[in-house]
């Protein structure tokens, strides 16, 4: 019998110790073929995410995969970009603009302009600030590589529109592993409406589901760090399989075996012995706990093999005020409500409950392991 393709990969990352974890097993595993990287804010801002995704490359001697570099702002303040510059003139921009954006939004909405520029260039400067000094300033777990005198250059085009084009070069073959905040999906979903078809599958990383979250008791980071686009890339319609903290707490990797991959023959398990000492201090801080929690690597091998989990179905919603904002709501649809309401007429998902988690932990290490 011949041996299926292996299926195309585009990891959305914002690497990270854990996402450079999910890149290398990526890599070493022969069942899939990682046609691209596209860069988003999480662990680190935008840019220094691009810089450690080309490293990672590098040191896996793989600077064929593109990097496609993503937002440095969240959706909402996209939109609020695009109504910013949509709504105004070049004549008379300091005018002309405030009059169109007053016709569109009404006076009584215009402290939302005012939020948001506010927003926008304080990102901005902070943006550059974090790139300059390779600093962590979302307080992720990152490290600061010591990069090669290769000069590798990400891709032209932005994230949201490499992810189109791949899509629609390959129809139904590519499937995205979102690792961090949905912005570039949901600009991708923005810019192209089809790319919902288009698209294979969207394996994503994020939610809580009848669990504590990681930012606060209500949100997941992944989510949190982006609702709006969240909610949009949920209620999207595409093929979608979400991989929570009720299912990646299950996943755990000892103390010994961190010693294990040191003392490996394996490139990258030896690259990630030496790394991950800041994020076996965390969990033995934050959680107690002698080991670390493998989120990254976990939804990567969901994408692998869906069969290392088992999976319920509903509409996924996603709170965007208050002090739940970020946070995952699930609606199995066995109850049939007398009103309409804004959970009516949603797509479903797939959402994973439960883990086989030795299997997991021994595909992890063996592939990082012998690498």
């Amino acid at each position: 019998m011949a041996m299926a393709d292996p299926k195309k990969i585009i990891i959305d990352t914002d690497p990270g110790i854990d996402d450079a974890m999910a890149i290398f097993l990526a890599l070493r595993s022969p069942e899939i073929k990682v046609i691209g990287l596209t860069t988003i804010y999480g662990n680190v801002y935008t840019t220094l995410a691009t810089t450690n995704a080309l490293h990672l490359l590098e040191v896996a001697g793989r600077t064929d995969i593109p990097v496609a570099e993503g937002s440095h702002v969240s959706y909402s303040v996209n939109l609020f970009a695009f109504l910013f510059y949509a709504h105004s003139t070049r004549k008379c921009p300091k005018v002309s603009c405030t009059c169109s954006l007053i016709s569109f939004l009404g006076e009584n909405n215009l402290w939302r302009l005012h939020t948001f520029l506010i927003f926008f260039f304080v990102q901005c400067q902070e943006s550059d600030k974090a790139s300059s000094s390779g600093l962590c300033p979302w307080g992720g777990w990152t490290w600061k590589p010591e990069l090669s005198s290769a000069k590798v250059e990400a891709d032209k085009k932005s994230a949201a529109e490499y992810l189109i084009e791949q899509a629609n070069l390959y129809p139904g073959e590519v499937t995205v592993v979102a690792l961090g905040p949905l912005t570039n999906i949901a600009l991708a979903i923005q810019l192209e409406p089809a790319f919902t078809k288009r698209i294979g599958q969207i394996v994503l990383l994020g939610g809580a589901y009848a669990v504590n979250g990681s930012v606060n008791p209500a949100a997941e980071t992944n989510i949190f760090g982006d609702p709006e686009a969240a909610d949009v890339v949920f209620t999207s319609g595409a093929d979608l399989l979400a991989i929570g903290m009720n299912v990646t707490r299950q996943v755990i990797m000892k103390d010994h075996d961190r010693d294990k991959l040191g003392q490996s023959d394996g490139m990258f398990g030896k690259y990630l012995y030496k790394i991950l000492d800041h994020y076996f201090s965390y969990h033995r801080d934050a959680y107690s706990m002698k080991g670390i929690y493998l989120h990254d690597p976990t939804a990567l091998l969901a994408a692998i093999n869906p069969s290392l989990m088992t999976y319920t179905e509903g509409v996924v919603r996603v709170q965007t005020t208050g002090i739940t904002r970020g946070m995952t709501l699930f609606f199995n649809k066995q109850k049939r409500f007398n009103k309409e309401t804004e959970w009516c007429n949603k797509p479903t998902v797939k959402v994973a409950v439960t883990v086989d988690t030795p299997a997991v932990v021994k595909l992890v290490m063996e592939r990082l392991m012998y690498s």
